[in-house]
């Protein structure tokens, strides 16, 4: 190795470690993989937990027993949750069949305009029934399958409330625990990085909350004044995708648009769409970097890469949980390269969000 001039070997020195870490990381993703209805309830639950602290430490404070404030907060997101997603429903079960009428009248207008053979409304739904005849037996299986992926997912999803309900009441053990397990001379070490990340998963989830209230306003708003109807439920999809940044948002108020399509016509649709796009550069150009920047220092690129890579590892959710827990790694990072950086080289961290996590006896 010493034949090789220095820069080549330290080229080779990070080529090694990159091959490291990128085969360690690879085996945890397939751990997760095979262990997801486990991994899955506890980052949902970390999640929950950074969101919901700063309003169980505000009861806690007012001498409520931690057992009772983690009770009451877990009780109130069901019935937020619960509410938003009775809206949502409510607005999409009532206005399903104008939006399936109004797209099949777009799909007429096209095939009278282009005149594409084979592609008339009667062909389709001729080779729907040979389909549905030739595949009965598969899609027999896959109502199936669909029904087991929704039991696991129902209970992946009360197994995440209970995890967040012992997490919010046993929060102020984590730092001894944590201490407790940690190898000899590490303890602060950890203790500090454990912080930084939760720091950096708090900021995320109240920054991304109010950006995602900001949005559904917005929204929720020009669809009143458009009188698109379920604007209230439409607002609350919003609000829900608009934890997955930049994508969500966008996403749900397409739904939106269809909506206004399917009772108010093609010209209230486009009004509709200019209003998510004007939400869309309101909350790119103003919203994201006046509020993440405070809370996450990771640039717009960055979210989006993280964003597409979640998505292709694990779908929808790999989306929502890719973003958090990027902003986690990049807070451990800023924690490890201020404590071991050269004197005067160490870059200036964000300073932390609000509360320094869970406090012992807090």
């Amino acid at each position: 190795m010493r034949l090789l001039p220095a820069p080549v070997r330290r080229l080779a020195a990070w080529c090694a470690v990159l091959l490291l870490v990128s085969g360690v990381a690879y085996v945890g993703i397939r751990l997760c993989a095979q262990l997801r209805t486990a991994v899955v309830p506890v980052l949902l639950a970390l999640l929950g937990t950074a969101l919901l602290g700063p309003f169980h430490r505000r009861l806690v404070k007012a001498r409520v027993n931690r057992s009772v404030a983690a009770g009451v907060t877990c009780v109130a997101v069901v019935g937020v949750v619960g509410g938003a997603v009775y809206i949502v429903v409510a607005a999409l079960v009532d206005s399903g069949d104008q939006i399936v009428v109004a797209l099949k009248g777009a799909a007429r207008d096209v095939a009278r305009h282009f005149g594409a053979a084979g592609t008339s409304l009667d062909d389709l739904a001729s080779n729907a029934r040979q389909l549905l005849a030739k595949f009965g037996g598969t899609a027999a299986s896959g109502v199936l399958s669909g029904v087991s992926v929704v039991g696991e997912t129902i209970a992946m999803a009360v197994l995440a409330l209970l995890l967040v309900f012992f997490f919010l009441r046993d929060a102020d053990r984590a730092v001894g625990t944590l201490r407790a397990v940690a190898p000899h001379g590490t303890a602060d070490t950890l203790e500090a990085m454990g912080r930084r990340a939760f720091h950096a998963v708090e900021g995320f989830m109240r920054g991304t909350t109010v950006i995602a209230f900001i949005d559904a306003v917005c929204i929720g708003v020009g669809l009143l004044v458009l009188d698109v109807p379920g604007a209230a439920g439409l607002a609350a999809l919003v609000f829900v995708g608009a934890y997955i940044p930049y994508l969500g948002a966008f996403l749900s108020g397409g739904v939106a648009v269809l909506v206004a399509l399917a009772d108010r016509g093609f010209v209230i649709a486009l009004w509709a769409l200019g209003v998510v796009l004007a939400v869309q550069v309101l909350e790119g150009h103003v919203l994201q970097p006046a509020i993440q920047s405070r809370t996450v220092q990771m640039h717009p690129a960055v979210v989006m890469l993280t964003i597409t890579a979640g998505a292709s590892v694990a779908g929808i959710l790999g989306m929502l949980l890719a973003v958090p827990l990027t902003a986690a790694a990049f807070g451990v990072v800023y924690e490890l390269r201020q404590r071991y950086a050269p004197d005067g080289a160490a870059p200036a961290a964000p300073s932390p969000p609000g509360p320094s996590g869970p406090q012992p006896g807090s």
